[in-house]
C-alpha cells in the first residue's frame, strides 16, 4: 500500500519510510515491524497490533499561537491532553494542534502519521521534545515510521538515545497531576 501525500504533488511517502528505518539502524537501534492495513488513529493501529508488547503511544504535534514554537510530545494513546495544561508546562498563554499544512511543512508528516521520525525533517531543530514521565518505566514504545501501514516497536531508552544523536533535548513532563 502506498499512502499518497497531498502537499507534495502526490510523491509517495515510500522514502520517508526508508529514512525512519535508516535513522534506527545508523543508532544501532534493534526493532521489530509490524506490517498492517492503514491505521488513521491510534485506536486503529491498537487493533492491528494486538498482542504485542509495548507501550501505545500518541504523539502530538503542537504550535503556540503565533506559530513561532513548535512542540512534540509523547504519551499514552489513551490518555487525552488537556491543552491548557501543557501551554503552562511550555509557558505559553495557549498551544494548539498544528494545521495538516503546518505539519507537512515542518515534518514531512501527514496527520495520523505523527512521531519522532518526523524529526528528521525539522532541519532547523525547532522542534522541541516532550515526553510524558508516566510512560517512562515502559521498556518498549511503538511509533508509526512515517508511514501509516506499519508500527515499529523499540527500547525506549533507545528512543532517547535516537533523539540525543539527532541533536534533541528531551522534556520530561507530568501531565497528570
Amino acid at each position: 500500500i502506498v499512502v499518497k501525500c497531498k502537499y507534495n504533488g502526490g510523491d509517495d511517502m515510500k522514502n520517508k519510510y526508508e529514512d525512519a528505518i535508516k535513522l534506527l539502524e545508523d543508532n544501532g537501534i534493534e526493532y521489530e515491524s509490524v506490517k498492517h492495513p492503514p491505521a488513521f488513529t491510534t485506536e486503529d493501529a491498537d487493533k492491528f497490533i494486538e498482542g504485542k508488547i509495548g507501550c501505545r503511544t500518541k504523539t502530538m504535534f503542537m504550535i503556540d499561537q503565533k506559530k513561532r514554537r513548535f512542540y512534540m510530545l509523547v504519551m499514552d494513546d489513551k490518555d487525552r491532553l488537556d491543552m491548557k495544561d501543557f501551554a503552562e508546562i511550555v509557558h505559553e498563554k495557549r498551544v494548539k494542534m498544528a494545521s495538516e499544512e503546518t505539519l507537512f511543512n515542518k515534518l514531512g508528516n501527514e496527520a495520523g502519521v505523527v512521531s519522532p521520525f518526523g524529526l528528521i525533517n525539522d532541519e532547523e531543530k525547532e522542534v522541541q521534545f516532550y515526553f510524558d514521565n508516566a510512560i517512562l518505566k515502559e521498556e518498549i514504545m511503538t511509533f508509526h515510521s512515517n508511514i501509516n501501514t506499519e508500527t515499529l516497536f523499540f527500547k525506549t531508552e533507545d528512543l532517547f538515545k535516537m533523539l540525543k544523536n539527532m541533536g534533541y533535548e528531551v522534556y520530561f513532563v507530568d501531565l497528570n497531576k
